[in-house]
Order: structure tokens, then sequence, then C-alpha cells
């Protein structure tokens, strides 16, 4: 029988090969879990794009080139001013002069500011603002799928 890979050379050496790479698994976890509140904030605020077109379809009648003259603009209905705020600069300089998608993308950094409360409205109309147990929202009489009332 031959020594091979087991012999004692090999045997010796894998105890500090193990630590290295224990060492290396620590540190990228380490790094790791610094990113991920990050990661996890951007993941929080990625809104489906069936919402954003339900939230559109309350606001400008699903019109993402809306202009209708009451000051606000696009699908989400947002102002020129809060447009600029949330960097809808680097897309068009009115969110109705913008693609879809970009105004989405604004909606995004909007929500992560002001909450769902930026579409007062139609947010609670949709679903996506709760009103206490005991008061009724524009949803009608029941919340919204997932959302089971406190009991009293």
């Amino acid at each position: 029988m031959t020594a091979g890979a087991r012999g004692p050379t090999a045997s010796a050496a894998l105890p500090v090969v193990r630590v290295a790479a224990l060492a290396a698994c620590a540190l990228c976890l380490t790094a790791g879990t610094a990113l991920l509140p990050t990661v996890r904030a951007r993941a929080a605020v990625t809104v489906a794009d069936m919402i954003w077109d339900e939230l559109a379809a309350c606001e400008s009648g699903g019109d993402w080139q809306a202009d209708t003259g009451n000051g606000y603009f696009g699908g989400l209905q947002i102002r020129p001013s809060t447009w600029e705020e949330a960097g809808g600069l680097r897309f068009a300089d009115r969110p109705d002069r913008a693609t879809r998608r970009a105004q989405t993308t604004v909606g995004e950094e909007i929500l992560r500011g002001q909450g769902w409360e930026a579409w007062p409205g139609c947010a609670r109309e949709i679903g996506m603002i709760v009103d206490p147990v005991g008061e009724r929202s524009r949803v009608g009489e029941r919340p919204p799928a997932g959302v089971r009332p406190r009991p009293g």
C-alpha cells in the first residue's frame, strides 16, 4: 500500500488549510452582513409592476404620460418638485415625459422617503394602506388579501 495523499505530510497540513478556509469564510460573512441592511432595504422597496399599474390606474387612469393641468404628472401623478427631489431629472424634466420604468424607479425612491402616504387616497384604495381596525377604507368592507385585522 502506498502513502498517497493520506500520508503524514498531508494530514499535518490539513488543520492549517481548514483554519485558513474558516478565516476566509468568516471574513466573507462579516463583509456580507455589512451589506445585508442595504440589500434588504432595497428589496423591501422593490414593488411589483402590478402594484404600480394599479396605483397608476387609480391616479391617472393608467396614463403614464398624463398631463391633466392639476400640477401632477405621469402615471403616478408626481409633482415636479418631488420628481426632482427623488432623482427624476436623470430620466426627464417631468414625470409625464419619462418612461413607465423611469416613473416606477422614481416612485420607489419616493416610497422609501414618504411611504405609501405619498399617494394617500389611491394607496388606500388599492390596499397598500390599511386603516386601523374599526375604520373603513375605500377598498370596501374587507382588508386586502393577506392582511388580517387584530382582534379587538
